[in-house]
């Protein structure tokens, strides 16, 4: 792993619902270079993890933001669990979008959940989106949740058994299940143990205010009882008509039977699998990744 984060160039937040959306920009949106933005996971992690991607920089601007509810944006831990839906994000990022001068020309790469939300922009056929990058992500949770059970058939018995235990019990909370789950996550979602710091960072965030992901995922990446369970797109992504690029480890959580759809439903979309990778190939293999989603955004 290496890679070197750059300074940011700006930072500052705009109006969005009953709060504002932080954002960061590397490079000069006044270049007239199609600038490319980051949407990150969770959904309620934060920007931190995907600043290995400011290497992009240096071709064009890169713009990272934490959606609403999450990291330097406005926390909103009272909000009913009705207030967070896949509609509030894509109206925030069509938001920032306008905010930042750049909706008529833009590229988009959402890694995680904010590839399903990057998708969700997508098939809507903004007439600004110039490029796609899908990340690390299903098209279906209840693919995603059958790919989970898969890998979760793999692991120690113990620690399948512990955590079936505290979910049927509801004490997923626990240090027990916590210590189960970093067993999962070190296989399938880094590999790169100990964790990078932006990566702790980002996971440390949905620790100190899970109300986003556990209002719309659930306690972990594998337990998914939020209001996200049976979101699917996968009848929907022929209607997404830009050059789409599709990303996956061969470690990933988000296993083939969940990534599939994209490849196999989006117009000419190409389909990447990182050999050495879990669910975060841009920490996991940095500089392979940079050079992937680069020359796809050069349109090679």
């Amino acid at each position: 792993m290496t890679y070197q984060i750059r300074p940011s160039t700006s930072k500052g937040r705009v109006p969005f619902s009953d709060g504002e959306t932080w954002y960061r920009i590397t490079g000069d949106l006044s270049s007239g270079i199609t600038p490319l933005v980051l949407a990150h996971g969770g959904p309620g992690a934060t920007h931190q993890y995907l600043l290995s991607l400011t290497a992009l920089a240096s071709s064009r601007p890169v713009i990272h933001y934490d959606q609403i509810g999450c990291g330097n944006s406005t926390h909103l831990q009272d909000a009913e669990p009705s207030y967070w839906t896949v509609d509030l994000f894509l109206e925030e990022l069509d938001n920032l979008l306008d905010q930042l001068g750049i909706a008529d020309d833009y590229h988009l790469l959402g890694q995680s959940w904010g590839g399903m939300l990057a998708a969700e922009h997508a098939v809507r056929r903004p007439a600004g989106l110039k490029r796609l990058v899908i990340s690390n992500s299903p098209a279906s949770m209840p693919l995603w949740i059958e790919a989970a059970e898969s890998l979760r058939a793999q692991l120690p018995a113990e620690v399948e058994a512990t955590l079936r235990e505290h979910e049927d019990a509801e004490t997923t909370d626990s240090p027990e299940y916590a210590a189960a789950m970093k067993v999962f996550y070190d296989k399938h979602v880094c590999r790169v143990v100990p964790n990078p710091p932006e990566v702790a960072a980002a996971f440390g965030s949905i620790e100190a205010d899970p109300t986003v992901y556990h209002t719309m995922n659930g306690p972990s990446e594998f337990h998914v009882v939020g209001s996200l369970k049976d979101w699917t797109i996968v009848d929907r992504l022929p209607e997404i008509a830009v050059p789409t690029l599709v990303l996956s480890g061969a470690y990933d959580e988000a296993q083939p039977v969940c990534v599939a759809p994209y490849a196999e439903q989006i117009p000419g979309a190409r389909w990447e699998v990182f050999a050495e990778s879990s669910h975060l190939p841009n920490v996991e293999e940095p500089q392979r990744y940079v050079e992937v989603v680069e020359a796809f955004l050069r349109g090679e």
